[in-house]
């Protein structure tokens, strides 16, 4: 599983996020689990790439490699 230690605080409109709520709620997902896999495909998306939880770069942290990526 990646580290999920950093926090990204979005403000939204309240009807946007009480019907986002409901429809992950409907797919039995967290809005967490939801937003995460939204970013991994912006990214895999804009990079071209798969992605993948290992350090793309000097100074990315590296992901614990007893884990598996998760959502």
């Amino acid at each position: 599983m990646e580290e999920r230690t950093a926090r990204l605080t979005v403000l939204i409109d309240p009807r946007k996020k009480a019907i986002f709520e409901r429809l992950c709620a409907e797919q039995d997902a967290t809005p967490s689990q939801v937003v995460r896999r939204l970013i991994r495909a912006y990214i895999e998306d804009r990079t071209g790439k798969p992605w993948t939880p290992e350090p793309v770069r000097d100074g990315d942290p590296a992901p614990d490699a007893a884990t598996a990526p998760n959502d």
